[in-house]
């Protein structure tokens, strides 16, 4: 019913930019939470950052100088700005959302398949 599609990941040098896009599709009366997870090799899955639909922010305190998420809710889309790379952000990012499908409706989460980003000279 609810699918989210992410985009943009890739291989970059330490030092550069990469920005990661997701979209929400099917059926949706809101996606009033969007975000974006990540999981290492050999880690569990950990939250990188959140938005709200009033655009309210959280992010982890390893990316909050560096990342930035921001969401276009007329498309259903989040998206995140990642700056100054590191090796240690490598990992599989995952595109998360509380999604309501109807008014009233309870609030489930959808996750993407994730994208692979690599950071390595």
């Amino acid at each position: 019913q609810v699918q989210l599609v992410e985009s943009g990941g890739g291989l970059v040098q330490p030092g550069g930019s990469l920005r990661l896009s997701c979209v929400a599709s099917g059926r949706i009366f809101s996606a009033y939470l969007m975000g974006w997870y990540r999981q290492a090799p050999g880690k569990q899955r950990e939250l990188v950052a959140t938005i709200i639909s009033d655009g309210s922010t959280n992010y982890a305190d390893s990316v909050k100088d560096h990342f930035t998420i921001s969401r276009d809710n007329a498309k259903n889309t989040v998206y995140l700005q990642m700056n100054s790379l590191k090796p240690e952000d490598t990992a599989v990012y995952y595109c998360n959302s509380l999604v309501q499908i109807y008014a009233g409706s309870p609030t489930f989460a959808y996750w993407g398949q994730g994208t692979q980003v690599t950071v390595s000279s």
